[in-house]
């Protein structure tokens, strides 16, 4: 399917490895100039190649902390206009909610409500006034369906969510679309770091733990990256212009809600 976005300029935040940079790809394939972000520069670098070679589009690294207004400069600096962006951050680490003080409290607020705020803050009105533009925010399905231990990240998300559902309407008038991916099990590096932890306190192995996880959802496997980017893609795309402000639930069916 031709998405219609070649030659729109993407931006996709923390985009050097797992989900981030699975939109990326599927953005760059359908033809758009690719901003891709991270902290690493060398790591960064490596995932400019891959997808320069992967689909010839023309990709600009940049490596910021987004959490500050210097990195964000730097990122929305980097491309004359943004059509395109993604919003998606790593969320905070499993702790109790008892132990979360206010510095955590500030930092998981931060990354994952502020910072995405503050970057659709900067680029919605050039959107608005060019009549095109999509935002799609990377939350997760903590959102729906909360998670012991994830309360941080669960409430800084449904903030996310809660804060743009008026912005979304308000510019849907101008083709501007603001839409939210909430991904569940996905194999990435970050699942896989967390149930070697996970393992480690229930005492079996990093097999049993992820047999254990994937018996859990009705899909019985964990999703792969590039199937969230293929969805991101879509969302982003000229077909999905009378989608806005909605949640798309991507977990194999482990949400057992009807809405």
């Amino acid at each position: 399917m031709d998405l219609g976005i070649a030659g729109r300029t993407a931006v996709v935040c923390a985009s050097s490895q797992g989900l981030g940079r699975a939109c990326a790809m599927h953005l760059a394939d359908a033809g758009c100039t690719v901003v891709v972000n991270g902290r690493n520069e060398e790591t960064l670098e490596h995932t400019r190649q891959e997808i320069i070679g992967a689909t010839s589009a023309e990709v600009i690294a940049v490596a910021a902390d987004l959490d500050t207004p210097e990195g964000r400069e730097a990122l929305l600096g980097s491309v004359p206009a943004v059509d395109i962006l993604v919003n998606n951050n790593g969320g905070p680490p499993f702790r109790d909610f008892r132990s979360v003080d206010d510095e955590a409290f500030a930092a998981g607020v931060q990354a994952n409500m502020r910072t995405p705020i503050a970057l659709i803050q900067q680029v919605i009105d050039p959107m608005v006034e060019r009549r095109f533009g999509r935002i799609v925010n990377i939350t997760s399905s903590s959102v729906k369906m909360p998670l012991s231990g994830l309360d941080l990240s669960s409430g800084a998300r449904a903030g996310l969510t809660a804060f743009l559902a008026g912005v979304a309407r308000s510019v849907a008038s101008a083709n501007v679309t603001i839409n939210f991916l909430l991904p569940g099990s996905f194999d990435t590096g970050r699942l896989r770091s967390g149930q070697r932890v996970a393992a480690e306190r229930a005492g079996v192995t990093p097999e049993a733990q992820a047999e254990s996880a994937r018996a859990a959802i009705p899909a019985r496997r964990f999703g792969r990256p590039e199937e969230l980017g293929a969805m991101c893609a879509f969302l982003c795309s000229t077909h999905a212009g009378f989608l806005t402000g909605q949640s798309v639930l991507l977990d194999g069916g482990a949400y057992p809600g009807t809405f």
